[in-house]
């Protein structure tokens, strides 16, 4: 078939139609269209050649071009798209490098391989633009929900007709329960918009706690106006679920607005999800207040916060203890998602229990390094005293506010205290030399005896030993195996001793050693500041 031939309006409107069912620019499919009909004429003229083809966008007739580019004599390797200033002298009046020569050569004859080679180089610059315009409208899609068509089922994932393209909502992402059919209509978020080699990929999901959140913003005006906050969702899909909200209008109350007339807002969302239950609970600064939310229906008799481990300690009542736990732990599971705390629940009985072994071990410490009777012991312990340092370093008025505690009294104590603390510490120093510590750990500051002889245990011997241990190493940490959280154990987390305290030891130990160039510290240092406040003044930019 020759080109010359070929009705040449004909490549304008096949271009068009291909552009309008693909939802393309027709300009995308003409290019597609003159590189095809240029590898076609390179199969013909030769594959080193520079063949090009140009297609008048009015017309529809397609032009062939051979170009040659002007190099430097050492640079010419390709005799068929390259020649010299002095063989372009020929051809050009004037030739520099860099110039190019165009010159037309006739149309050529497409045979049935170099026509098959043509439809598959448009087809593929057709799906690169459609990928393109596909990836450009959802992108910014991300986070929102989208309504869908069931087209079919593929190992139980789901691809979803999205309109301008599919979509996938995987096995894993739909509420266990749920079962689709072609044609089915379908409502998911998008969770994320990935380009592919294989094209953008759209991943939808039913399961994600912003799904549900999306959910109430369509069903709860206050939400969608920002009057009402959404600060956190938990989910078990298809079972269960608790969102925490609060509300900036003292005259809207957050939970009423999101349960609606009757239940008909918050029962338009769980016909949505299937009938999973969804426990609307009031947002709290405090956080033991706002746990005792999230553990609803239970009644929790008393919370205990430890913020530096991110725990927290619940005591419910007996008879409520199943009840704050819930059925496989789900409730228990949903209220430390929602706070983000570790949770341990216990009854009073057990929680009493405990109570009463931390008094008696108290109790029996004091007797046995202070020498007094059990009832002295008991009242040290009853006056929250827990530990000999306490004792020892405390202000002595603390001791004389003790019924039966006069000066001499509160005196003596601090003396037996500090006479026992003195001689654990000469003994541990003594236990960390005979193991082999050398003066330069002993003399670091911030040490105590007792974290020395630990160290010496663990074969941390010298100031240089110390200096190489990384932070986790003496704090403890968390390490990833597997997909399972392994504790790390520190060599001085006994001690209490942080993260953060760890580095700053082990930093100081390496400019002692001159290791560390302090200069260069604090100028490392300076830069992230000046960075932190140049994002903050960008951010002030954006937001003004």
């Amino acid at each position: 078939m020759a080109i010359t031939s070929a009705n040449q309006l004909e490549l304008l409107q096949t271009a068009e139609a291909v552009a309008r069912e693909k939802m393309i620019e027709p300009g995308l499919v003409v290019e597609a269209m003159e590189e095809s009909l240029s590898r076609a004429a390179k199969s013909r003229y030769g594959a080193e050649m520079d063949i090009r083809v140009h297609i008048d966008r009015k017309t529809g007739k397609a032009t062939f071009t051979r170009v040659r580019t002007v190099v430097e004599d050492d640079d010419l390797e390709n005799y068929q798209s390259e020649f010299t200033v002095q063989q372009a002298k020929q051809y050009m009046a004037e030739p520099k490098v860099g110039d190019e020569f165009v010159e037309e050569v006739p149309p050529v004859e497409m045979g049935r391989i170099a026509a098959q080679s043509a439809k598959q180089v448009i087809l593929q610059k057709v799906r690169e633009a459609e990928r393109d315009r596909q990836y450009e409208e959802f992108k910014d899609r991300a986070g929102t929900i989208i309504n869908g068509v069931v087209k079919r089922e593929e190992y139980g994932n789901v691809i979803v007709d999205v309109g301008s393209g599919e979509a996938i909502l995987r096995r894993n992402e739909k509420i266990g329960r749920e079962s689709y059919r072609p044609n089915d209509r379908i409502r998911c978020y998008i969770k994320d918009v990935r380009r592919e080699p294989r094209g953008p990929q759209i991943f939808l999901s039913r399961t994600a706690p912003e799904f549900m959140a999306e959910l109430f913003k369509m069903e709860v005006p206050e939400i969608y106006d920002n009057i009402i906050e959404i600060k956190a969702v938990a989910r078990d899909p298809g079972s269960r679920a608790k969102i925490a909200v609060i509300s900036y209008d003292g005259s809207i109350d957050p939970v009423g607005a999101c349960v609606g007339m009757r239940g008909s807002r918050v029962q338009a969302v769980v016909n949505e999800l299937q009938g999973e239950k969804i426990d609307i609970i009031p947002w709290s600064e405090d956080m033991p207040t706002f746990l005792v939310n999230a553990l609803q229906p239970a009644e929790v008799s008393k919370v205990v916060l430890d913020e530096e481990a991110g725990k927290i300690e619940v005591v419910v009542p007996e008879e409520q203890l199943s009840l704050a736990i819930g059925r496989r732990g789900q409730n228990v599971r949903l209220a430390s998602q929602l706070t983000g705390l570790d949770i341990d629940i216990m009854t009073e009985e057990e929680e009493s229990g405990r109570r009463q072994k931390e008094f008696e071990a108290r109790t029996g410490l004091f007797m046995e390094t202070l020498d007094l009777d059990e009832f002295f012991a008991q009242l040290l312990v009853s006056e929250g005293f827990t530990n000999l340092e306490e004792v020892a370093y405390v202000d002595r008025d603390e001791l004389l506010v003790i019924d039966g505690v006069d000066e001499s009294t509160a005196e003596e104590l601090q003396a037996r205290a500090s006479d026992y603390l003195e001689a654990q510490a000469k003994a541990a120093l003594d236990n960390a030399r005979a193991l082999g510590v050398e003066d330069s750990l002993i003399d670091f500051e911030g040490l105590t005896p007792q974290m020395i002889e630990a160290l010496a245990k663990d074969d941390v011997r010298t100031l240089e030993d110390f200096a190489t241990c990384a932070d986790w190493e003496l704090a403890g940490g968390w390490t990833t195996v597997d997909g399972e959280r392994v504790k790390d154990d520190g060599i001085l987390e006994p001690f209490d001793m942080t993260l953060e305290e760890a580095q700053t030891l082990v930093m100081t130990a390496r400019i002692q050693l001159g290791w560390v160039d302090p200069a260069e510290l604090d100028a490392g240092t300076e830069d992230d500041a000046e960075g932190e406040d140049e994002i903050d003044e960008t951010n002030e930019e954006a937001g003004a």
